[in-house]
């Protein structure tokens, strides 16, 4: 009695859509991604003919809108420095140094928007009672069965793993089995873990386990080409292996345009967050 009727959806033990319908009539429906990017949920009250938005204070507002910008033109940018390093390295003077050097800007901006968009999970404003409320701010949270966090901090630790095999990579000196193990190692456990994140993103979005295609969601399309960007990086990890026989990369070309073209990939989603903000 007095309680509300609730549905929850999503994959496995986590809620990613929550229906309720409270005692006195009405729908409230909370997404856990709208929540968190938008600061909204959908309301109809009792005897409306139509939804709308509610949604969070100035304060939750203002924050997601400035995470948003910060998280948004950090991959932009780092994917634009993978991009340029890339390039030299495929048509420029192909010196590693240098190459080295415009990656490990890009992989501190990566960082930069890795650690964001974990705030942005942390951050997002609370559901009670059909509204969102406020919560106070926080640096960091252990929250695993939230499945956006989760997707974050998936995210957040590719991104550090990364920064091993961008620091590693300015190495000189060493053997084919040293570069494998310290470079290429850690390359390939990044680009796993970015797919993982992206896979976790599309279940929050889809509601489940199954893939689904929603091509009016901003959303769905920022993950979606992550998640191809993160393919592209997976296939130059894979290219860029060491031969241990001739210590030769299995295939230059495809290493440099997948770093090439997975980054623009990041670069494009990152442009299409900046259009998801309350």
């Amino acid at each position: 009695m007095g309680q509300p009727e609730q549905q929850a959806e999503g994959a496995g033990p986590f809620v990613t859509r929550l229906t309720s319908h409270p005692p006195g009539g009405g729908t409230v429906v909370w997404e856990s991604r709208d929540a968190r990017r938008r600061g909204t949920v959908v309301v109809r009250p009792p005897g409306a003919a139509h939804s709308r938005h509610a949604r969070a204070d100035a304060v939750s507002v203002g924050r997601l809108r400035r995470l948003n910008v910060i998280a948004a033109s950090a991959f932009v940018i780092g994917g634009a420095l993978f991009s340029v390093g890339a390039g030299i390295a495929q048509f420029g003077s192909g010196d590693a140094l240098r190459c080295a050097a415009v990656y490990f800007a890009g992989g501190l901006f990566f960082n930069t928007g890795g650690y964001v968009s974990l705030l942005q999970v942390i951050n997002a404003p609370l559901h009670a009672g059909g509204r969102l409320i406020t919560r106070r701010w926080r640096w960091w949270s252990y929250e695993p069965m939230r499945l956006d966090w989760l997707s974050a901090f998936v995210l957040l630790a590719g991104t550090l793993v990364f920064a091993v095999n961008l620091i590693d990579s300015f190495l000189r000196g060493l053997s084919v089995q040293q570069t494998n193990r310290l470079i290429w190692v850690p390359d390939v456990i990044g680009c796993v873990l970015f797919l993982i994140s992206g896979h976790l993103g599309f279940a929050e979005i889809c509601h489940g386990g199954r893939p689904c295609a929603r091509p009016r969601s901003p959303g769905w399309w920022i993950v979606a080409v992550n998640q191809l960007g993160s393919t592209l990086f997976m296939v130059s990890a894979v290219a860029a292996f060491d031969r241990p026989a001739t210590g030769d990369l299995v295939s230059t070309g495809i290493a440099n345009w997948g770093t090439l073209t997975g980054a623009l990939c990041f670069s494009v989603a990152g442009v299409l967050q900046l259009c998801e903000h309350p």
